[in-house]
């Protein structure tokens, strides 16, 4: 089970919770249209193909960065484009579902 938690982005969702009431900016990486049909409150849209084009406004927010989308692919995949990109404080929050 372990294995599939950290394939499919459930990561220590305590962790995960402790981190955005700490201020970490949420990005969500669906679709508009899948961000216009329900989303964490405060999160931003950035979909998952604009991510390598958003890196620096992304920098931009000197805070821990919180990536979720539907299932927890999407979000490991921006995950691992971010911390390429030079971000430290990234985490995968998995389904946006269960960090709301």
């Amino acid at each position: 089970m372990g294995f599939f938690s950290s394939l499919f982005g459930g990561g220590d969702k305590v962790e995960i919770k402790s981190i955005i009431e700490n201020g970490a900016v949420i990005i969500d990486v669906r679709s508009p249209g899948e961000f216009a049909g329900g989303h964490v409150k405060g999160s931003v849209n950035i979909p998952l193909d604009k991510i390598q084009g958003n890196i620096s406004k992304i920098k931009g927010y000197k805070k821990p960065i919180v990536v979720c989308c539907a299932s927890g692919m999407r979000s490991s995949n921006a995950k691992r484009v971010l911390i390429k990109n030079g971000l430290e404080e990234v985490y995968d929050g998995g389904s946006w579902m269960s960090i709301a």
